[in-house]
């Protein structure tokens, strides 16, 4: 879900939309998407929330009112959002924030499903972590 594609649409527009939580992206094919916040932080590309490879996500709950706080340009091709719940290491590119835009409701159903398969509910406090909160992969 990370990389840019060449050839791939790119935004033309980005505008945080702190009433409605939503990062509106409007794209270089026409596209335009009004991602929610929440939809953001809990599909974040970052280690801390997708792992270091298959089966190792952590599932997100209790993100519903996040806000976007920051969101920072990462070169041309990403831009960097600080969260209200102080995540702030994901690097969301291009082509990832056109997909979350693009497959909204397909992905809001897999997370339904996911809290559904734990047996926990979207809005369950996340689980506090030793040690200051950060994962605990020694590679950063």
């Amino acid at each position: 879900m990370a990389g840019l594609q060449s050839g791939a649409p790119t935004p033309q527009s980005i505008t945080l939309h702190e009433k409605s939580r939503v990062l509106e992206v409007g794209f270089s094919d026409g596209a335009t998407f009004r991602i929610p916040f929440e939809l953001m932080r809990i599909y974040s590309p970052s280690a801390e929330v997708q792992g270091h490879g298959p089966g190792q996500e952590i599932l997100q709950t209790g993100k519903r009112d996040v806000l976007v706080v920051d969101l920072q340009p990462v070169g041309n091709y990403a831009v960097q959002p600080t969260f209200s719940d102080g995540h702030d290491s994901g690097i969301y590119s291009w082509d990832l924030l056109y997909e979350l835009g693009a497959n909204e409701k397909a992905l809001w159903a897999q997370y339904e499903q996911r809290l559904a398969d734990a047996g926990v509910a979207r809005d369950t406090p996340m689980a506090a972590k030793g040690g200051g909160g950060g994962h605990a992969c020694a590679s950063h």
